[in-house]
């Protein structure tokens, strides 16, 4: 196959870069308003390669979440297994959503629209399953149960939970810590989740 002709500036070469093209028109124009021809166009690249970095519109604001996912998963299997379930899960959500101070803005303007826009909060739905997956998956070989039973299954959706709620809290306040705001989040679930704890 042969590679389409290059339009316009040099190329984008990541899923990051064309992604936060994509944020820069959405917040120009909204995100309804603005076509993948459009996005093609400002990255310097063709439609069809457009598609190879990303299936849909719907898909551009969580840029290269799949690696995070692998990424998160590796993470987890790699904390000692003395760790306690529920601090390997909160140091792992807190890694998950570390980013360099240069990504920032790009991810404020990421979860502004993920958690507003009705198109994209509908499409959030399959990527959160994935992220819930990846915690269940977890939890479930950490406490010898089927990954699809109870237990497990309410960790992951009550993780997801509390993180999108330290979310909400951190796009409300220019000056907030996502880190801290998601460990004081999670840390409300210790006593929950820990089997040791006292009730």
């Amino acid at each position: 196959m042969t590679t389409p002709t290059r339009l316009g500036r040099a190329p984008s070469t990541s899923q990051a870069e064309l992604s936060h093209i994509a944020l820069q028109l959405f917040v120009e124009h909204g995100f309804d308003a603005t076509t993948i021809d459009e996005i093609a166009a400002r990255a310097g690249i063709g439609r069809r390669t457009f598609f190879r970095y990303f299936p849909s519109k719907n898909d551009l604001p969580w840029g290269d979440f799949e690696q995070l996912l692998d990424r998160m998963r590796r993470y987890l299997h790699e904390l000692p297994a003395s760790l306690p379930l529920v601090e390997a899960l909160r140091e792992a959500v807190i890694e998950f959503n570390r980013f360099p101070v240069e990504e920032v803005p790009y991810h404020r303007q990421r979860m502004e629209l993920l958690l507003n826009v009705p198109t994209l909060v509908a499409h959030s739905t399959l990527r959160y399953a994935s992220w819930r997956q990846v915690v269940a998956e977890f939890a479930a070989e950490r406490l010898g149960v089927p990954e699809d039973s109870l237990q497990p299954q309410a960790i992951a959706w009550t993780y997801l939970a509390v993180s999108l709620a330290a979310y909400e809290q951190w796009l409300k306040h220019d000056d907030a810590d996502l880190a801290e705001l998601l460990d004081s989040a999670i840390r409300m679930l210790e006593t929950t989740f820990d089997p040791g704890s006292p009730h």
